[in-house]
C-alpha cells in the first residue's frame, strides 16, 4: 500500500469467539478471529465445512451473537447495541443476498426491488435506482413476478434489492449455491461490476473456486481460524489453498 493512499476498513472483527452449547457438548465454532475487510472491495470467506465461515459471516452482520470479541461496521460496534439497535443498524448500513432469493411471490421485480426502502420510510434515489437496475441488467423484468423470472434473474433481484439502499456492507451467503453455472457467473460479474462501479463493499460466504475468484481478497478459515488469505485470486490459486487446508 501507498503511503499516499489509505485503505479504508468496512468491517473489523478482534478476538471474535462463538461458542454454541456448554460443557461437554459446547461446540466452538470461532476460535479468536481477528478480521479486517476493506470498503469499497469484495471479499470471500471460505474453508472446510464446519470451518466456521458461515458462523463469521453471521456474526458480522449481526444476524447472530458473538461469545466474545468485537464487531465493528463503520464507527458503530455491534456488540455493544442492544436488540432494537441492531434492528436499525442492519435496516440502514446492511445489505443481504441468501442462496434462496426470498423474494415475496406477490410482488413484481420492482416491488421487491424497493421493499427495503418503503420498510425504511425511505424514497428511492432514481438516479441510483435507474444505475443499479441498468448494472444488473432488469430493466425490461421490472414488472414480473418471481415466478416468472429465471433463478438467475430472481437473484439478480436480490442483488438490486440489497444494492438500492447503498449500504455500508453486503453481505452474500452463497449467492450462487442455487443458479447454474452461466446464471451465477452473471449473478457474480454483477457483484464484481456493483463494486468497481458503485462503490459497494462485499462480503461472501462460497465454497466455490470459480466464486471466490471474482473477489479482490480471499480468506479461508480452518477449525473456526482464520489460517491464511490470498490477494487477486484466481479459481487454481483458491483450489491450491483449500486443498493445503483439507491436506
Amino acid at each position: 500500500m501507498s503511503t499516499t493512499t489509505q485503505t479504508r476498513t468496512a468491517v473489523v472483527a478482534r478476538g471474535l469467539t462463538k461458542v454454541y452449547g456448554a460443557g461437554d457438548a459446547a461446540v466452538h465454532a470461532l476460535r479468536g478471529v481477528d478480521v479486517d475487510f476493506a470498503a469499497e472491495a469484495f471479499t470471500a470467506i471460505m474453508g472446510p465445512s464446519g470451518s466456521g465461515k458461515s458462523t463469521l459471516m453471521h456474526c458480522l452482520a449481526g444476524l447472530d451473537t458473538v461469545t466474545d470479541g468485537r464487531v465493528g461496521i463503520g464507527d458503530a460496534e455491534l456488540t455493544r447495541l442492544n436488540d432494537k439497535q441492531l434492528t436499525l443498524l442492519r435496516r440502514e448500513r446492511v445489505g443481504f443476498i441468501f442462496q434462496a432469493f426470498n423474494l415475496l411471490p406477490t410482488l413484481t421485480a420492482e416491488q421487491n426491488i424497493r421493499l427495503p426502502l418503503e420498510i425504511a420510510g425511505r424514497q428511492a434515489d432514481q438516479a441510483l435506482f435507474d444505475r443499479v437496475i441498468e448494472t444488473v441488467g432488469l430493466r425490461d423484468r421490472l414488472g414480473h413476478r418471481p415466478s416468472e423470472l429465471s433463478g438467475g434473474q430472481q437473484q439478480r433481484v436480490a442483488v438490486a434489492r440489497a444494492l438500492i439502499s447503498k449500504p455500508q456492507v453486503i453481505f452474500a451467503d452463497e449467492p450462487t449455491g442455487n443458479l447454474d453455472s452461466r446464471s451465477g457467473a452473471e449473478v457474480l460479474a454483477f457483484l464484481r461490476r456493483s463494486v468497481r462501479e458503485l462503490g459497494q463493499t462485499i462480503v461472501m460466504v462460497t465454497h466455490d473456486p470459480v466464486a471466490a475468484a471474482y473477489a479482490d481478497r480471499v480468506i479461508f478459515l480452518r477449525d473456526g481460524l482464520l489460517v491464511s488469505e490470498l490477494e487477486r485470486p484466481t479459481p487454481q490459486t483458491v483450489l491450491d489453498a483449500l486443498m493445503a487446508l483439507e491436506a
